[in-house]
């Protein structure tokens, strides 16, 4: 992962009209990303090739509409008796698509402005956290007619990002790392991500038209990633292949894959 390049194999499919805010990729198979767009359009992909050729393009499998700016979405990473994906967009209303039937199946309401973060809790399958500009971050119990658990209202302003923590398991927090200044002119919400499966763990953070990857426990910059024509919002990794994909205001979303260095000559052989 220390070195990444543009995968020259894997193109995917430009379907947003505008710039994409978040990307998510779900955890049970590993195949299926969804993309979130200003355009008020989420696109799931199918990043498996079925052409049987080397070179491919992910197409998109299915597409949801909303009224208004798709700021966030989150598919749950442990869910087997649900396929829910939460979404937040410009309305107060965090809506709740079912990934199988392709329709929306839930609306959450209790929100006073828009919804800037979603996460599903990564121990229960039904719990979900949101967070709007309201200055509160929700808990909801999907499965409940008044699904609103309780409400948490000490910010002072707008949150961009929701997370829900597991207990017990080791977490990052940027007080204890220093990662240096991220730039972000967009103003809003920027959405990283990590590694997993690696040797040494990475943090991929979106820094103005680049990719910064920093080394998760020294916070140290290895190096940055490009290849968009403007602004990168959003990233998300991709385990079994090691694979990271990014995108934002361009609306291109690029695959990244470890680059393979040739083995260096081994000179007590080369005579």
């Amino acid at each position: 992962v220390l070195s990444l390049e543009l995968n020259k194999n894997k193109d995917v499919e430009r379907i947003h009209g505008s710039g994409i805010n978040t990307l998510d990729i779900e955890l049970v198979e590993n195949r299926y990303m969804l993309s979130g767009g200003s355009d008020g359009t989420i696109v799931l992909y199918d990043l498996e090739n079925f052409s049987r050729t080397p070179c491919y393009t992910c197409k998109p499998a299915d597409e949801f509409h909303f009224d208004g700016t798709v700021y966030s979405h989150h598919m749950s990473p442990v869910a087997t008796r649900h396929c829910l994906i939460a979404v937040g967009t410009k309305s107060s209303k965090v809506q709740l698509c079912d990934f199988k039937s392709g329709s929306c199946s839930h609306i959450l309401q209790g929100h006073t402005q828009e919804i800037l973060a979603v996460s599903w809790s990564p121990r229960y399958e039904f719990i979900l956290a949101t967070g709007s500009a309201d200055s509160r971050v929700k808990l909801w119990d999907v499965r409940r007619a008044s699904a609103c658990l309780l409400t948490l209202d000490q910010h002072n302003g707008e949150k961009s990002k929701a997370a829900s923590e597991a207990s017990n398991i080791f977490h990052i927090s940027i007080l204890q790392v220093n990662y240096g200044k991220v730039s972000n002119e967009s103003k809003k919400g920027l959405r990283f991500t990590v590694s997993h499966g690696c040797s040494s763990e990475f943090a991929f953070v979106p820094c103005s038209s680049t990719v910064a990857v920093y080394t998760i426990y020294s916070g140290d910059l290895i190096t940055t990633l490009k290849g968009h024509y403007s602004s990168v919002d959003c990233c998300v990794f991709q385990p079994n292949f090691q694979e990271l994909y990014s995108s934002g205001r361009d609306g291109n979303i690029l695959a990244w894959v470890p680059y393979l260095r040739e083995p260096e000559p081994d000179d007590t052989h080369s005579e």
